[in-house]
């Protein structure tokens, strides 16, 4: 391995479920618990130990999103009841903390059923609403015959309006809470068509028309569902995604810094976040390795002079500063794996194969782009 070493990095699981806990306990990276004592284990070849820890700290880290689910749940619903104006308790968020799993599971499953019985009751108050609206004025009374002239109502047409109001709150009751104000309006119009109508038939024609948009209406309700619950996976596996590169720059840092190099990050770093970093020593004043992580999966070092080879003595210096940094390279790994850090070499140059570049950003580089310039410009 010369100028150029590229690896593929592969997160040990301890490492990513440690750091998943870690966001939602919004902490920063790093291992600690069960994770660490996976590791651990994994480096002293304790497989049952190691299994433990870990079927521990995957149960744990299941136990703690299933916890901020059902704090999403509970914020989307008391936005849906402030909305409606409904009287309707819900349980309290709890926060995400390190309390067992256990007690974290039974917290959800309890809580699953006040969630389920206040969505009951939104769609139970959205269903007074609007058969209260379509009933407030007394409607004509449901005739066998419409010619008919007006007659003095009988029970049984007062049983009928009865069972067709029991019939609609039952619908209606069908319609999710969070429907958004126009499905709600678009189902309202066609429950107040029961006030103008004279027939049982009509009635249950108007009631099956409600059924229809009450399907409909719930389709595009659930569709956003699914599109929010999407994005929100989507946020999280990018804020993951993050959490992971961001550890292995941290963890790469530390291996290189334990070894004498000073670690800077490069511009790049600073605005776009890509994961250069130059590592320097100070035994070191004409050579310097360019690192970059892209997406925790990727690691490419390449090693570059600060100015360029004048002789045969400084192409051997180069020689010996690719083999240093070629054993420090596989001592890196080694700390890195202790870390959960495994990276498997896919591509690399022996020791002198190829003459190192010029750094793009080094003084020498630089004076010798503007003499070109400047020759450039001199009249001929």
């Amino acid at each position: 391995m010369s100028s150029g070493v590229e690896a593929e990095i592969v997160l040990d699981m301890a490492v990513v479920l440690t750091l998943g806990m870690n966001r939602v306990l919004g902490r920063g990276a790093g291992i600690a618990g069960r994770g660490a004592e996976a590791l651990a284990a994994l480096a002293e070849g304790r497989a049952e130990t190691r299994t433990a820890a870990l079927a521990e700290v995957e149960t744990q880290e299941r136990a703690l999103r299933e916890v901020v689910a059902r704090n999403a749940r509970i914020a989307a619903l008391a936005e849906t009841r402030d909305r409606l104006g409904a009287d309707v308790a819900l349980p309290p968020e709890l926060p995400p903390d390190e309390r067992p799993a256990e007690e974290l599971t039974q917290w959800c499953a309890a809580t699953d059923q006040l969630l389920d019985e206040a969505e009951r009751r939104l769609s139970e108050h959205v269903a007074a609403e609007v058969t209260a609206q379509v009933f407030a004025v007394p409607a004509q009374r449901l005739q066998a015959d419409t010619t008919q002239k007006p007659r003095r109502p009988k029970p049984e047409d007062d049983e009928s309006a009865e069972d067709v109001q029991r019939n609609l709150a039952r619908i209606m009751a069908r319609l999710l809470p969070d429907a958004d104000d126009d499905e709600r309006r678009t189902v309202a119009e066609a429950a107040r068509l029961l006030a103008e109508i004279g027939t049982p038939d009509e009635a249950e024609a108007v009631l099956h028309e409600v059924r229809l948009r009450i399907q409909d209406a719930n389709s595009r309700t659930q569709q956003r569902r699914d599109d929010e619950l999407r994005r929100l996976a989507e946020r999280d596996a990018a804020e993951q995604a993050e959490a992971e590169r961001r550890y292995v720059l941290d963890s790469i840092t530390a291996a290189f810094e334990d070894l004498g190099y000073e670690v800077q990050a490069g511009f790049e770093t600073l605005t776009a976040g890509d994961g250069t970093v130059t590592l320097t020593k100070g035994a070191w004043p004409d050579h310097s390795v360019r690192m970059r992580v892209d997406d925790a999966a990727h690691v490419r070092a390449s090693m570059v002079r600060e100015r360029p080879a004048e002789n045969e003595d400084d192409r051997r210096v180069d020689v010996e500063r690719e083999r240093e940094w070629c054993a420090e390279f596989e001592d890196a790994r080694t700390r890195l794996e202790a870390a959960g850090i495994r990276s498997d070499v896919a591509w690399r140059l022996d020791p002198g194969v190829r003459e190192l570049p010029v750094s793009a950003g080094s003084r020498h580089t630089r004076t010798r782009a503007g003499q070109r310039e400047r020759s450039r410009e001199r009249p001929t």
